[in-house]
């Protein structure tokens, strides 16, 4: 029998009329999230996106890549057989009778409603049959073995695995963003949220070099790898900003100059928004979490840019979003010692409850409009590509 990938999903299909668009770019980025794979054709059926396997495609390594593709539910390894019922009963068995299991379940599901059974008598056909040659029982609840059976279209396939997806929109499918990217916990896992939605991340990360060593950009590098393995292609602006905090340092008060940091980083992220045509800012914000993140605090530093500031932390807990953290492997990289650019210059006492007149007039000691112009000139852009792609590359060569 041949192999498929059946790959199911469920917000999409409420899309209506824009429902194309969707399932355009969810079959898109399965391609993409497959480079490298040998497989045979992809194409969308019925709420479904089939990956059509051949002889040589390594069934674990294209499931763990689909299970990372957002959009996606189920993402189900099958063998497809035909839509006639005794077929289906000898493909089954074929499946089932090298397996050793006690207890056992049939789950059909027809979503050919122009198929003459119903899923109810199907199980019931399906199973007897395995009931009575494997000798085994049948439990609905808790079943060692669970054979799933889908009647879509013209196609009818077995399958005994679903393996879980991510769910989300497909990526690119809800326009960019910019996420300020540190070496931390949390920025990771915000990024992995707004790419859930559908959007696609470009990452800015601001270093203090030479005040810094070069492994904590190596850190960044690591975290933004693991993302695009969710978005297959990443762009990084690293910025240089110890300049800019001497600058504040040598004209500001220190209580105040975390803020004036954010501020500052805000209106370089909107440029890098400006330029790359993103729609909003995405930060790793959590009410409270640290003194920049007070509601009096994050209020003035949303007052430095015109674009919308994501904030999808805003009401988690630190331990919520570890759990994130060590869900999509960024837990690991985000604990190992760094320097953040802020961490260095950080008064003992800092500014929780910030007055948006009072920071403003401390900025107009600062050359705000050059200090920017001057950060941007310095900047450099690196890009990631997933690994998928290179290795699709080697394989031409």
């Amino acid at each position: 029998m041949k192999r498929y990938f059946v790959c199911y999903y469920h917000e999409i299909i409420l899309k209506g009329k824009n429902r194309p668009f969707f399932e355009k770019r969810l079959t898109q980025n399965v391609q993409r999230a497959l480079k490298g794979l040998p497989y045979s054709s992809i194409r969308r059926i019925s709420g479904r996106v089939l990956v059509k396997l051949t002889s040589d495609s390594p069934v674990e390594q294209i499931g763990a890549r689909l299970q990372k593709v957002f959009g996606l539910v189920y993402c189900c390894p099958a063998w497809l057989s035909v839509q006639d019922m005794e077929v289906l009963q000898e493909d089954l068995w074929k499946l089932v009778s090298p397996r050793k299991f006690e207890t056992f379940k049939i789950d059909s599901r027809r979503a050919n409603k122009k198929y003459p059974l119903s899923s109810q008598q199907m199980n019931e056909l399906l199973g007897d049959v395995i009931r009575t040659r494997s000798g085994q029982t049948v439990r609905l609840e808790g079943p060692e073995l669970t054979c799933y059976v889908d009647i879509v279209e013209d196609y009818a396939f077995l399958y005994f695995r679903k393996l879980k997806g991510v769910n989300g929109l497909p990526v690119s499918s809800s326009g960019k963003v910019v996420v300020l990217m540190s070496g931390g916990i949390d920025s990771p896992v915000a990024a992995f949220k707004v790419l859930k939605r559908g959007c696609r991340a470009i990452f800015v990360h601001f270093h203090s070099l030479p005040h810094t060593t070069p492994e904590s950009l190596d850190k960044v590098r690591r975290l933004v790898s693991i993302l695009t393995e969710y978005q297959y292609r990443s762009k990084i602006y690293m910025i240089p900003f110890a300049e800019l905090q001497r600058q504040v340092v040598a004209f500001t008060p220190a209580e105040t100059r975390v803020i004036l940091y954010r501020r500052l980083m805000m209106r370089l992220a909107e440029e890098i928004a400006r330029r790359e045509g993103a729609h909003a800012l995405v930060t790793g914000d959590s009410i409270g979490q640290v003194a920049s993140q007070t509601l009096e605090n994050l209020r003035v530093i949303s007052d430095a840019t015109q674009l919308p500031i994501l904030r999808p932390l805003i009401g988690e807990d630190k331990e919520e979003i570890i759990a994130v953290a060590r869900r999509i492997g960024t837990f690991p990289i985000s604990i190992l010692p760094h320097e953040d650019c802020c961490s260095l210059f950080v008064p003992r006492h800092p500014e929780t409850r910030a007055k948006l007149d009072g920071i403003q007039r401390i900025e107009s000691r600062l050359e705000i409009n050059s200090m920017v112009q001057e950060a941007l000139k310095q900047m450099q852009t690196e890009t990631i590509e997933f690994q998928g792609q290179m290795e699709q590359e080697a394989i031409s060569r």
